[in-house]
């Protein structure tokens, strides 16, 4: 749905290209939290959300800046402005949602699902973790061919 991995690299299509979209943009409208290593794969994302302030200290000192991805973004127009703080349940429904929306107006599919409904979360606590995490996000798309998301994958 969101494009294909070719040569162990991910190509994003127009629907991946939306979803890399939204992930940056939700810096503008959710101010607590910080975006780390991410990749949408053809049928699902990876990322890190590191929420300030959810714990006795941040995992990492990372302060969000402007990037090439979020430059002259179109807003998505429902989105909430960035004046609350909010936990990774609504950032993970605003991504989907809006992501989903704007996908399902290209394929004239209004309120057709784009996203499973449960998402799964882990919580990182050292940097040994944080680095591992990193790397299977980063690789994952040299190994799609061996990923039980891959629905061309069997393990015989």
């Amino acid at each position: 749905m969101f494009g294909d991995v070719i040569d162990g690299k991910m190509i994003l299509n127009e629907f991946g290209e939306i979803v890399k979209n939204i992930w940056f943009d939700l810096l503008n409208h959710i101010k607590n939290i910080a975006l780390d290593e991410f990749i949408v794969m053809p049928n699902h994302l990876h990322g890190i959300i590191i929420i300030v302030g959810a714990g006795q200290r941040p995992a990492l000192n990372i302060i969000p800046a402007q990037n090439k991805y979020t430059a002259g973004l179109e807003r998505a127009g429902l989105e909430p402005t960035p004046t609350r703080k909010f936990g990774l349940s609504e950032i993970i429904r605003q991504l989907k949602t809006f992501s989903a929306k704007r996908i399902n107006r290209i394929r004239k599919m209004p309120g057709f699902p784009v996203w499973q409904r449960n998402y799964y979360e882990h919580i990182i606590r050292d940097d040994n973790e944080i680095n591992q995490i990193r790397q299977y996000i980063r690789t994952n798309p040299q190994n799609w061919d061996i990923d039980t998301e891959n629905p061309d994958f069997s393990e015989q």
